[in-house]
């Protein structure tokens, strides 16, 4: 059986960028600082959250860089290296491996609409190309792609293939895909759902909102974990009103504007994204309130 990188919840964790569109590496050391103190049990950089699509490969690897020597060891780093070019997505998880990333996430090729024998190749190559364990990404309603349960099974047959991140919001397909690969590590993708996929066998979650509520995303998977499914289901209950809040615009445009309320200085939004409607953003404030987190 392939060793877990992680078990419970992961945060997806923003980049915050400096007024003149740097990386703010002062803010992200409190930010780390901020999750591993809320008990998260992974950090996934350069990821969707992260704004990787607009961030250089160097950034992406200074980024990495720096979160692996703030988390000194205390919990896995995994480097987003995923794109919609299988040469670069290797280079960039050779570059995230130089880093020091403990693990890769692998998107799904975007915008090329390959075909399911492709997003087995691709995937295949990058496992091929590397000794770092490997988490594949299914985000069909960004990607434009959805990989299949049974080309799943395919690709996890490599041994550098350890688990998925699901975010079809498919639970049939979901449940079929775990039939196929009983073994391999299921992720919710998805923060409204993770008590039905860690019922279907999933380990846990890779999260967007734990990047403002670590402490709760983090019980809620440990109460699923522990068997208490009556705590995991109230806690799943209780943060899904601020979930739909935090995707009522693209993210991470809602939990971005969300962190600068809760004082931390993450900076703008590379274009094409932009920044919350002031309604929107009014809603999501008195939200953040009924939480306490602001």
């Amino acid at each position: 059986m392939k060793h877990p990188v992680f078990t419970g919840c992961a945060t997806a964790l923003v980049t915050p960028f400096t007024s003149d569109d740097h990386v703010n590496f002062d803010t992200l050391a409190k930010m780390i600082d901020f999750q591993i103190e809320g008990g998260v049990k992974a950090l996934v950089m350069c990821g969707t959250t992260g704004e990787a699509a607009t961030m250089s490969d160097d950034e992406r690897a200074a980024v990495v860089e720096f979160t692996v020597n703030r988390v000194a060891g205390r919990i896995p780093v995994i480097a987003g290296t995923g794109t919609n070019d299988t040469k670069r997505a290797i280079w960039l998880s050779d570059r995230a491996k130089e880093s020091g990333a403990d693990a890769l996430l692998v998107v799904t090729p975007y915008y090329n609409k390959c075909s399911q024998r492709g997003l087995i190749k691709y995937y295949l190559d990058i496992a091929d190309s590397t000794d770092l364990p490997i988490i594949a990404y299914n985000v069909p309603s960004r990607t434009a792609v959805n990989l299949l349960p049974a080309s799943f099974a395919r690709i996890a047959e490599h041994p550098n293939v350890v688990g998925i991140k699901e975010a079809c919001g498919e639970i049939s397909q979901i449940m079929d895909l775990m039939r196929l690969c009983p073994e391999t590590d299921l992720y919710s993708g998805n923060d409204d759902q993770v008590l039905p996929i860690m019922a279907c066998g999933g380990r846990g979650v890779i999260s967007t909102i734990s990047n403002i509520m670590p402490r709760a995303m983090t019980e809620l998977c440990e109460a699923f974990l522990n068997g208490d499914v009556a705590e995991c289901r109230r806690l799943q209950f209780y943060i899904n009103p601020l979930v739909k809040v935090l995707f009522s615009d693209v993210n991470p445009i809602p939990v971005k504007t969300a962190y600068r309320h809760m004082g931390f200085d993450v900076g703008g939004l590379r274009g094409p994204l932009c920044d919350m409607s002031p309604d929107g953003e009014k809603v999501l404030v008195e939200k953040m309130k009924e939480y306490m987190l602001i």
